[in-house]
């Protein structure tokens, strides 16, 4: 096992992971708390004195405070890791891990169409659930009270009417009388005894003039008025309420009445009435979930769209369109999608074949056809510039590395800057120069003129700098040519740029060569196609790697300005 000799003195994430190795030691009880403090007192020693970050669990090894192999164990067991070793650079092991799981997306056992179902599921259930606690209970209430009322008018019928035949001991009236009420629904029997306890009436003519035997395990006895109820239950297993009021004429009690009505039929009543509501239940139920799939599967599906399509544009593919035609708030999370996606692309495309230097204009013509022939090997006329520092190799040798940067940065940015605003692109940055191209990928019908000025307000804020101390900025020199190139995506599948090449790229490179620090040399190409344009002073010509005739070339002194972005 080696120590660490990375110098991450300043960095907390060493110190922080260890002091949680600590604890997490602590709570298995293989090292003890002043273990912890003497082996954190020697990492902030060495940290100290040596400038060296050594990782809390190696000091805990090399102290004999815990072994290689129970360490290696807990860290295992509660990071989730296979370390065979442990190694100096946990740190960022643990937080590669921690960004690994951020990248992956969580595995979802619940599917919102499930969750969907499950939830009116419940919602229907409990609401069911309530409808049959409170309105069978009340329907059942109401149901016993007309019970009670189907009993005292019975009882009172036969009150009314067998006075008299009881009186006169007419047996046959009073059970005729008896018998016409019996086929009142829900009235098991109805009886009509003398004072004698003898039945005198009854629907079951074989207990006529028998003994009335009292009944017994009454329950829920009540008395209203003269009239006293009870249940009961019958050898049969039938719950029967009965009700009794005596036979008074004129004073005198001649006997009694007493009717039982059934308390079962209200039993069965309810529970016909709660399978109708189970019935109906299961149906809601049934529909709910139904629904519940119909709305889950249309909400989910294009989420999921949505989700493989952004995990596309994470790897960096956006050719990605959800068509989703709805008005509602996925329509509109689409819609932005596909707005995000676009611009995402427009991005991506500037980044891969133009970096950072392409103007709006011409990204906005472009992306009109994104993936039209512009991309692919075409030939036409451009003009070139290049833009070169003059003595550069000589000058970075006295100066410092940081102070180049800086002053190199100064130069692309105002060069960048000045080829923005003409309509340009940088088609890349060659060491201390810069390569722009007007007129290509989009034509442009002043793209000689672009050029020319570009260069011309480049020259003139380089003048401006390099008077305020940049002296790297005094030192370039512009050349300009324009004629044909071939232009087009050019490279591997592992690195690919929108770039041009030809004679006349190469031409435009040995002209800037020509110029001095702080000129602008163009070729005859350029002066004798805008002549009216410039102001220049006539070189002599030069030979040129590559041509047979020498090539003329003028200095630019002077140029017409443009007004409102376009030439007078």
């Amino acid at each position: 096992m080696v120590l660490s000799n990375h110098h991450q003195a300043h960095s907390p994430s060493v110190a922080d992971s260890g002091a949680t190795l600590g604890e997490l030691l602590k709570k298995k009880k293989l090292i003890t708390n002043d273990q912890l403090k003497r082996a954190l007192a020697e990492q902030s020693e060495r940290l100290r004195q040596l400038d060296q970050a050594v990782h809390l669990g190696l000091i805990l090894v090399e102290q004999q405070y815990v072994t290689e192999q129970e360490l290696l164990k807990a860290v295992n067991e509660h990071y989730q890791l296979s370390l065979r070793s442990f190694p100096a650079n946990f740190d960022n092991i643990l937080r590669r891990q921690g960004i690994n799981r951020q990248k992956k997306l969580p595995i979802f056992r619940f599917p919102i169409w499930l969750q969907l179902s499950l939830a009116i599921t419940l919602i229907v259930t409990l609401t069911i659930f309530l409808l049959d606690f409170f309105v069978l209970s009340r329907q059942k209430d109401r149901l016993y009270q007309q019970t009670l009322k189907v009993g005292m008018i019975s009882l009172t019928y036969f009150d009314t009417n067998a006075r008299i035949p009881l009186l006169e001991d007419n047996i046959l009236q009073l059970n005729t009388l008896i018998k016409n009420a019996a086929e009142v629904e829900g009235l098991l029997y109805a009886m009509i005894v003398d004072q004698r306890k003898e039945i005198k009436a009854h629907t079951d003519r074989h207990k006529i003039g028998t003994e009335f035997q009292k009944i017994e395990h009454m329950t829920k006895v009540q008395q209203d008025g003269d009239t006293s109820f009870f249940e009961y239950t019958l050898p049969a297993g039938e719950r029967v309420l009965n009700l009794s009021r005596p036979i008074v004429f004129k004073d005198k009690q001649l006997g009694q009445v007493h009717v039982g009505v059934s308390l079962d039929f209200i039993e069965q009543d309810v529970r016909r009435e709660r399978r109708s509501i189970l019935w109906m239940t299961v149906l809601i139920i049934s529909f709910g979930i139904m629904i519940a799939i119909y709305f889950g599967l249309r909400f989910s599906r294009p989420i999921s769209q949505l989700v493989k399509a952004t995990q596309d544009i994470s790897k960096g593919k956006y050719q990605h369109h959800i068509d989703l035609t709805r008005r509602d708030e996925l329509g509109n999370l689409a819609f932005a999608f596909n707005r995000m996606n676009e611009e995402l692309w427009i991005k991506s495309l500037m980044q891969e074949s133009f970096g950072k230097y392409v103007g709006p204009q011409v990204l906005d013509l472009i992306m009109e056809n994104p993936e039209d022939t512009w991309l692919q090997g075409q030939t036409n006329e451009a003009t070139i510039l290049f833009a070169d520092i003059r003595g550069f190799t000589t000058y970075s040798e006295s100066k410092a590395p940081k102070v180049i940067v800086d002053e190199l940065n100064q130069f692309f940015e105002i060069a960048n800057r000045a080829i923005l605003n003409y309509d340009g692109y940088i088609d890349k940055f060659i060491g201390d120069g810069v390569l722009a191209v007007f007129g290509v990928p989009v034509y442009q019908k002043d793209h000689i003129k672009n050029a020319v000025g570009a260069a011309f307000e480049m020259q003139q804020a380089f003048r401006s700098a390099g008077a305020n101390g940049n002296v790297l900025l005094s030192s370039i020199g512009i050349g300009i040519h324009t004629g044909l190139v071939v232009s087009g995506n050019i490279g591997s599948p592992v690195k690919m740029e929108y770039t041009v090449i030809g004679d006349s790229v190469n031409v435009a490179s040995r002209i800037s060569e020509i110029a001095a620090p702080g000129e602008i040399i163009i070729s005859s190409n350029i002066y004798e196609r805008i002549p009216d344009f410039l102001e220049v002073e006539p070189f002599r010509p030069h030979e040129i790697k590559g041509r047979t005739k020498p090539v003329k070339t003028y200095k630019i002194l002077k140029i017409r300005e443009r007004h409102h972005g376009q030439w007078s």
